[in-house]
């Protein structure tokens, strides 16, 4: 098990690698927005690698004097002369606070003393930071360079601390600081550098794809060893490289990397298409167009895997602009990162892979990004200073060339081989957070995400369309309750810090934990078990247009506390006072203010949504303020108190529930008098089986019936004499059946209908029509990922 892979990449690569040049690939770069001084001019293609990596790490293209790049420019100068004013060469250590040798934080100070002398190079070579060409600043930094050289980062020494400062943190940043300073550096000092390299990252860190070398680490290695490359003048360590990054291309079917699915998982058992997939598709879209057009240009036909990720992978999971936190894993903790900075960063990577895609990829990336802009909240995606120079002139780039701007889209989204999905209705986005043996309830390490405990306990997270935005952003996660995680059912037993195990070992025993989906509607499901509990739960999510119907059943607990089932835990930001009405009385917005409602038909909270609950429903409501710090949710955070007003909806079920079940439907975006008539809407949608055998609803005006049936059995007309989730859709004369088999064993299934069928229409081939007439019988053999298998019939 991978035990510590990196700390926060953005604490320590921020200044160096969150950019990326416009350059279109294949061709000359445009011309570098840097002033130094008159740089050498390329004799071979070493050379030129070297000069088009200096430019995809500075960026092209951009107006110093605009904004806001003047502003990141001459911010950027500020950070350099501070690190240049502290600057103190000594024994054990570049800069008194950050010592080298200490075991526990030795490696980490270390990446962080090579961050600051990658961003003293950068401001000497950066036009507007009031240090440009300063030959005090660039000789510091070879001063630096060799002292780190000599006391810790060099062939002598054996690694200790965290194994990704050696062989990625530091290797990065050392590698891009030496390409941006290299005409003030010797052959003795680049030879130096490039010795240490490759006694940290030898060729064998990528001789097996396994271990810490694979899908966004061998990504990351494979850049430093082809910078090294371009460095040290090696053409075999540049072919290396790339051939190395061949394995990350293939769609995988279990451990790390790409799935076939849109997945992405790394650390064997985390959703990390973010803060990780970031890291991969930021490495390749950078390798990609460092060795597009030279003799080590990539041409695995594989290579089209990546490019299609962009629309499998990570655009179904941006929701304008912000990458949702469903697959940030343990960067939820993380202070100087947030959905928005993740998801603006990510866009940019897929603005650079967009130069080398083709001409309707392009476009339609581009598209994708425009729109992405258009509809950002919080500060406007050009504006944000967070962004590196280069990602904002990409980005700047990509929206000027935009034919138009791609709207958001709507449906459902599954992702079976992550345990997640994603449904967007007209007014918002949701994602849902599950766990199975397949994949961890949360991830924990190097101090970080301690109390992300009931993330995978079934999180509906959701963000409206043009509000908020910010909800997770805005102090969430080191104010939130960490046993009311928005529709969740947890066990209020205690659990220590790190509960379960770090890197993904905490894991419940499950399988069945997926869904189908036609592409309109989606029926998603979990068998929870919870974390270091006896807790016992069937949950079920029905994605119905503008409206996800919530139903869970079988609760069973013995673990002598109470157990809840949160129907809502909104952030309301420092000081919102939004309307609380149930059942048409206004709840004053009083902090602290505790309400029981013994038998709610709806609840509406103003500017976010309703919550109905059909038939009647006993809940609760909490209006708070709730306090935090980072420092107690991530070690690398501050101690400063955070305060987040809040307000939660939840069912009680009591101390050791046996059996206990709860109904709802979240209206995101719904306002007032719209809850209140979809309450007494009784025909919309019909809950036809809520039990730990079957859940399933039937909503007539939209012919849909969808079913999760947790062992054989029978609801709404359908049968099954296995585990499965199906949805039928009836239009007119026809209906389309879609099935999934979420435990995954391959076993066959038979599904029977009881409806009159006169003739099935198509049929994927993995189903066996058994019978037609007065009913329809189907035996069908589904795949091990939870595949989705369709039938259309003709209806007599």
């Amino acid at each position: 098990m991978p035990s510590a892979q990196g700390r926060s990449r953005r604490t320590f690569l921020a200044a160096s690698t969150t950019g990326a040049a416009a350059v279109a690939l294949g061709l000359t770069l445009p011309a570098a927005a840097t002033a130094t001084a008159q740089l050498t001019a390329p004799t071979d293609e070493f050379d030129t690698l070297r000069l088009k990596w200096r430019d995809l790490t500075l960026g092209t293209g951009f107006e110093a004097t605009a904004e806001p790049y003047a502003t990141k420019l001459a911010a950027l100068g500020t950070s350099a002369r501070t690190a240049l004013a502290t600057m103190r060469p000594a024994t054990g250590s570049l800069w008194p606070d950050q010592p080298l040798k200490v075991p526990a934080t030795g490696s980490a100070n270390m990446s962080g003393s090579y961050g600051r002398l990658s961003t003293m190079a950068q401001a000497w070579a950066q036009p507007g930071t009031g240090s440009t060409g300063d030959p005090a600043l660039i000789a510091a930094v070879g001063t630096g360079l060799d002292h780190l050289y000599t006391e810790i980062y060099n062939e002598n020494t054996k690694a200790f601390g965290n194994w990704w400062d050696w062989q990625i943190g530091s290797s990065r940043l050392l590698l891009d600081t030496a390409v941006i300073a290299h005409d003030t550096l010797t052959t003795e000092q680049i030879g130096h550098y490039t010795a240490a390299i490759d006694h940290f990252v030898p060729d064998s860190a990528v001789a097996s794809y396994s271990g810490t070398s694979t899908g966004a680490n061998r990504t990351d290695l494979c850049r430093v060893l082809a910078t090294r490359g371009v460095l040290g003048r090696s053409a075999a360590k540049i072919a290396l490289a790339r051939d190395a990054l061949s394995p990350v291309f293939p769609y995988v079917t279990a451990g790390d990397g790409l799935y076939a699915d849109g997945s992405f998982v790394q650390h064997t058992w985390i959703a990390y298409t973010g803060s990780y997939g970031e890291v991969q598709i930021d490495g390749l879209a950078r390798l990609f167009a460092l060795l597009a057009g030279s003799t080590w240009a990539v041409t695995d036909p594989n290579r089209q895997i990546i490019l299609d990720s962009v629309e499998r992978s990570y655009t179904p999971l941006i929701h304008d602009g912000l990458m949702m936190d469903c697959v940030n894993g343990r960067a939820v903790s993380r202070q100087t990162t947030d959905d928005q900075l993740m998801g603006r960063t990510i866009m940019a990577h897929i603005a650079m892979l967009a130069l080398g895609a083709s001409p309707v990829e392009r476009d339609r990336w581009r598209a994708l990004i425009k729109g992405w802009t258009d509809r950002a909240q919080t500060v406007p995606v050009l504006a944000d200073q967070r962004l590196s120079v280069a990602n904002l002139a990409l980005l700047k780039a990509a929206v000027e060339a935009a034919p138009t701007a791609a709207p958001a889209p709507v449906g459902p989204r599954l992702f079976p081989a992550m345990d997640r999905a994603v449904h967007r209705g007209t007014r918002f986005a949701a994602s849902l957070s599950m766990a199975s043996e397949r994949i961890a309830y949360y991830e924990n390490g190097n101090g970080e995400n301690l109390r992300g405990w009931h993330t995978g306990s079934g999180m509906l997270a959701w963000w409206g369309d043009g509000f908020a935005g910010d909800q997770y952003s805005d102090g969430f996660w080191p104010t939130a309750d960490p046993y009311r995680m928005p529709a969740t059912t947890v066990s209020r037993k205690p659990l220590a810090d790190g509960e379960g195990g770090a890197w993904g070992a905490a894991r419940p025993a499950v399988k069945w934990v997926g869904g189908a989906s036609d592409g309109t509607y989606a029926a998603v499901g979990q068998h929870l078990k919870g974390l270091s509990a006896t807790l016992t739960a069937r949950k079920s999510w029905f994605f119905v247009g503008d409206e996800i119907v919530c139903l869970g059943a079988g609760i069973t607990a013995r673990d002598g506390v109470s157990v809840e089932s949160v129907v809502e835990h909104r952030n309301l930001g420092a000081s919102g006072t939004n309307g609380f009405t149930v059942d048409g009385r206004r709840i004053p917005p009083t902090p602290g203010r505790h309400d029981t409602f013994p038998r709610a038909h709806w609840a509406h909270l103003a500017s976010h949504g309703g919550y109905v609950f059909p038939g009647g429903g006993a809940v609760r409501a909490l209006r708070e303020e709730r306090t935090g710090t980072w420092k107690a949710i991530n070690t690398g955070g501050t101690a400063d108190p955070v305060t987040r007003r809040y307000l939660t909806l939840w069912f009680d079920h009591g101390t050791d529930p046996t059996d206990a079940s709860y109904a709802y439907v979240l209206l995101p975006g719904a306002r007032q008098q719209e809850t209140a008539a979809r309450a007494a809407d009784r025909d919309r949608v019909h809950i036809i089986a809520n039990s730990a055998s079957a859940q399933a609803i039937s909503a007539p005006r939209l012919g849909l019936l969808a079913a999760n049936f947790w062992t054989p059995g029978a609801a709404g007309g359908l049968a099954v004499d296995g585990p499965a989730s199906v949805l039928v859709r009836t239009a007119r004369r026809t209906a389309t059946l879609s099935l999934a088999a979420p435990e995954r064993t391959g076993a066959p299934i038979e599904l029977t209908w009881d409806r009159p069928v006169r003739s099935v229409a198509s049929r994927d081939p993995r189903v066996e029509v058994l019978t037609t007439g007065r009913s329809l019988h189907l035996r069908i053999t589904p795949d091990t990922f939870c595949g989705t298998v369709r039938t259309d019939v003709v209806l007599s």
